[in-house]
């Protein structure tokens, strides 16, 4: 039986075949959005992204006869646990052929590094944090996925839970039609009334003034999202991280802010799925990815709302139902045929409600796993 070598990946050539490994876990299958090799690339080099200022990470590689077989990421995110007062020790990118003898040696090598700082709890997938690509694909595996959204074959969950991972939270993605999404007359009776709201005004995202607009995102943020799960507040350069490559996407009409005397109170995010494009170019711009980029986006029939959130002083006023209709009722208008809003946790009650009365239908789910350790 031919050994399996797990490494931690050093070298350049090892940093290159742990990049292109999912090209190989998915070469045949057509659902899988291949991420530009430049963006890898940055994401995965500690003086570019903006994670390596704070916490640290192990990049490990499984070899079986001399080829890239499977790969995991052990991540120490020292925020997490300075912020909750545990020792929650995490794991993200797991790419594996179906191998249960490999992924158990990719989870026990990253399960190890964690135990080495001290760490008594190992969960994921989050690549790297709750505010990027974050879960597991547990269900519906019919369609590609939406931008910043994960993607994996249905047998990741075996390797999981063969390793002992339990599910500990489930994650919604909903699906909203534009021939069927409900918005009776009582809902618009009622959207006008918040609309027409003399202390709450609404408007769209000044992309000329970017600089500034982040530094208001900044200011919604943490505090509108500080109690949901696992949320941590991020740092000034996660955000500008984040909205640097959002930017090359964005839609200014579907970006919202909610202000109360100039001062943002409320922030919604909406951008064109990017994936529908992404997945005509096989992760490379050059020599004529580029152009294949540009044709296909502008054929891109469907958005992603990202971020919904209103800070507590505000919160039940209504501004999530506006953010939500503007959104739908702008899409529409742009010529989109759909959105996917995700992710919801399965127990924000208020969020859920909000997406069922509009007759959104939750049509995939994700999780988070975790083991004591």
């Amino acid at each position: 039986m031919t050994k399996i070598q797990i490494i931690p990946v050093e070298t350049k050539k090892e940093k290159k075949q742990f990049i292109l490994l999912p090209w190989k876990i998915y070469k045949n299958d057509p659902n899988w959005v291949p991420p530009l090799i430049i963006d890898q690339k940055e994401l995965f080099d500690p003086k570019k992204h903006p994670f390596y200022t704070h916490s640290e990470a192990q990049l490990f590689l499984a070899v079986k006869d001399n080829e890239p077989v499977g790969r995991i990421v052990a991540i120490h995110y020292k925020n997490h646990n300075a912020y909750y007062k545990d020792k929650v020790g995490f794991f993200g990118f797991f790419e594996c052929i179906n191998s249960k003898d490999i992924s158990h040696a990719l989870f026990e090598t990253a399960q190890d590094w964690l135990k080495k700082r001290g760490l008594t709890k190992m969960r994921g997938p989050a690549n790297y944090t709750v505010n990027e690509e974050y879960g597991l694909l547990i269900d519906d595996f019919k369609s590609p996925p939406v931008v910043m959204m994960t993607y994996n074959p249905k047998y990741y969950i075996d390797l999981y839970e063969d390793f002992g991972l339990k599910k500990i939270k489930e994650l919604y993605a909903y699906w909203v039609d534009k021939d069927s999404v409900r918005i009776t007359d009582k809902m618009k009776h009622a959207l006008e009334k918040i609309k027409s709201s003399k202390e709450i005004s609404y408007r769209n995202i000044n992309l000329k003034d970017y600089k500034n607009e982040i530094e208001r995102v900044k200011e919604v943020y943490n505090s509108a999202w500080a109690e949901n799960w696992g949320a941590v507040p991020m740092t000034d350069e996660e955000i500008d991280y984040v909205g640097r490559k959002l930017k090359m996407i964005a839609d200014p009409r579907l970006i919202y802010f909610a202000e109360v005397d100039g001062k943002p109170v409320g922030f919604s995010l909406a951008v064109p799925d990017i994936n529908q494009a992404l997945i005509k170019i096989n992760g490379r711009l050059l020599p004529f990815g580029l152009f294949k980029l540009l044709w296909h986006k502008r054929k891109i029939d469907a958005i992603r709302v990202i971020i919904m959130g209103v800070i507590k002083e505000y919160r039940h006023r209504g501004i999530d139902a506006y953010f939500y209709y503007e959104t739908i009722r702008n899409g529409i208008a742009l010529g989109y045929k759909g959105a996917e809003t995700s992710w919801i946790l399965e127990d924000n009650v208020p969020m859920n409600r909000i997406l069922q009365s509009i007759n959104a239908k939750i049509y995939k789910r994700y999780a988070i796993y975790e083991k004591d350790i």
